[in-house]
């Protein structure tokens, strides 16, 4: 009988693929919708879940969590709702047109989705009535007016350029983030093991995976626009 294949074992969860919950205790978010004036930022720390270093930001009575600015620090004061600065929170439509944002909300106050990692950014483009067009390298949102938006670039826009020398410090990366490392190529595993598994002269078995299959079990043509040999 075979067994369940390590990669959909992964996304089923179990004790041999889990994340360490501790790493992800800061929420990112932004305060409430109706926020204005002058913030502080209470402290600027690492967190193992975050590629970029996180910020504290006390706004009034309420303390919330966002990905750091290049260039701030703590005790800076930031502006909520006013001002266009390295660190400001505004609504998209009080942007101006070319400046760089990131941490950006996907619908009014749910809080950044978009443009998190390390060194992200992406800029204000045109606006069309009620939305604003953010450009992200070659693709286009159009998002809603009121979304917030943090002024600047990511913090640590440098992290991927050091490099890693030892196979022990991607090792401790990857098990920070629950990642399974090193990864074995799918054709290298038993037949047991993977779909692709043996290989047996490497002739890949085809096989288009079901759409709603569940994490991990999507192996081969995922939503193929076709199959067959290209004549």
């Amino acid at each position: 009988m075979g067994k369940r294949p390590a990669q959909r074992a992964k996304g089923h969860g179990s004790m041999t693929y889990q994340v360490r919950k501790q790493a992800y205790v800061y929420k990112i978010g932004y305060p409430k919708l109706n926020a204005n004036g002058k913030a502080v930022i209470l402290s600027l720390f690492n967190s193992l879940a975050h590629s970029a270093p996180l910020v504290k930001i006390k706004a009034g009575e309420e303390i919330f969590y966002a990905p750091a600015a290049q260039g701030v620090y703590e005790g800076q004061e930031i502006e909520i709702n006013n001002g266009v600065a390295n660190g400001n929170i505004l609504k998209l439509k009080d942007i101006p047109q070319g400046t760089k944002v990131f941490n950006i909300e996907k619908s009014p106050g749910s809080g950044g989705k978009f443009l998190r990692s390390s060194g992200c950014s992406g800029m204000i483009g045109i606006k069309e009535g009620d939305n604003v067009e953010v450009i992200i390298k070659r693709r286009r949102l159009m998002l809603d007016g009121n979304c917030r938006a943090t002024i600047g670039i990511v913090a640590g826009e440098g992290r991927v350029l050091k490099p890693l020398v030892k196979a022990g410090n991607r090792y401790f990366i990857k098990k920070a983030r629950g990642r399974k490392w090193p990864r074995t190529s799918a054709i290298k595993t038993n037949a047991v093991d993977h779909p692709f598994g043996s290989g047996r002269g490497k002739r890949i078995k085809s096989k288009i995976a079901k759409r709603n299959a569940p994490p991990g079990a999507k192996v081969g043509h995922i939503r193929p626009s076709r199959t067959g040999h290209i004549r």
